[in-house]
């Protein structure tokens, strides 16, 4: 960071090399020495649109209805590099477009993205700031916000963000996903009548499906697949007649799984006029589903023997830009079409 000379404007601290080396444990360092009304979360790797934060903070500072924290929506902007960043762009649109806007118009638990999240420092402060041991901080803080009486709310404007586009790197922050989602499903269930009395039953229902379904889905994945190529290809033949009733169990099952996430990306990926060009790569949604699978049993494992270990993500790897190439085609559109003096 000191190579980078960044100004007086900016204040680089360094954590203590103490305790959960964690990104929650940095921004608990640095909270107390935040000075402005707001405080806002960035990757190193984002590019937020350039008028993010003025219309952010446009719609932050009246007090009035608990809002608290205002969600900008992330984008892969990588997303040719491969298979893989094509299904992120897709499960991002889904999210970030479609899911987590549905959820704030309900007014129900929003787990954050852990970046471009717009706060007002004094209701950071007021909750504690973040758990320094959860390796999701930004579902858990969502979370707690809910609970604590404070709403958050969805900004339509995009951020930019480098997927990792290979297998390791992506299995590695998957895992640390689904290992932090347990996390936050474990403290908050502690007490579960409280938890129900914070939420509000509608509340308590939707965290149940966005943290315990979400991990579960992805556990029990590989079971049913195996249970349904059983019950169809391997069960005896005496056996058969017997076996056959839960083959449309499993089948089911697996095909509302898939519908359903499907439809949700299809309908993130129309609002970012992305489907035409990026919507193919929802048909191998079946082999995600497996690699999903493996994240989460790998993430489980380690929740039991390394829960605070974090696997940091490389970025600086993209060989593509999809907010480059749309800038450069604009680019040429002012050449070849220059706007006209009307003085």
């Amino acid at each position: 960071m000191a190579k980078l000379h960044l100004g007086p404007l900016f204040e680089v601290i360094i954590a203590p090399p103490i305790g959960p080396r964690t990104k929650p444990k940095a921004l608990n360092v640095a909270l107390p020495l935040a000075r402005g009304s707001f405080t806002v979360i960035y990757d190193a790797e984002d590019v937020p649109e350039p008028d993010q934060l003025r219309r952010a903070f446009d719609v932050l500072p009246p007090p009035t209805g608990g809002l608290a924290c205002v969600q900008a929506a992330l984008t892969i902007d990588n997303t040719t590099d491969s298979w893989l960043a094509h299904m992120f762009t897709a499960a991002y649109a889904g999210r970030f477009d479609a899911f987590l806007p549905g959820l704030a118009a309900l007014h129900l638990p929003l787990p954050l993205g852990g970046s471009s999240n717009h706060f007002r420092t004094d209701v950071l402060r007021q909750i504690g700031g973040w758990d320094p041991y959860n390796v999701t901080e930004d579902a858990d803080v969502g979370i707690r916000l809910h609970r604590l009486g404070f709403r958050s709310a969805v900004l339509a404007s995009a951020t930019y963000e480098e997927a990792p586009s290979q297998f390791g790197p992506w299995l590695r922050q998957r895992t640390r996903w689904y290992k932090g989602w347990m996390q936050t499903w474990l403290v908050h269930m502690r007490k579960p009548c409280r938890l129900v009395r914070d939420l509000g039953s509608a509340g308590a229902i939707a965290f149940q499906l966005l943290l315990a379904c979400n991990v579960f889905a992805a556990l029990i994945h590989p079971l049913f697949m195996a249970g349904l190529l059983y019950s169809l290809l391997v069960a005896p033949p005496l056996q058969a007649i017997g076996s056959m009733h839960a083959a449309p169990v499993f089948g089911a099952t697996l095909l509302a799984g898939y519908t359903s996430t499907i439809a949700l990306d299809l309908i993130g990926l129309m609002r970012r006029n992305h489907l035409v060009r990026h919507g193919w790569v929802l048909v191998l949604t079946p082999v995600y589903w497996f690699l999903l699978s493996l994240a989460a049993w790998r993430a489980l494992v380690q929740l039991v023997y390394d829960p605070q270990r974090w696997e940091k993500t490389e970025h600086g790897l993209a060989r593509s830009s999809r907010r480059r190439a749309a800038s450069g085609r604009k680019s040429c559109a002012r050449q070849l079409f220059p706007p006209r003096n009307t003085a």
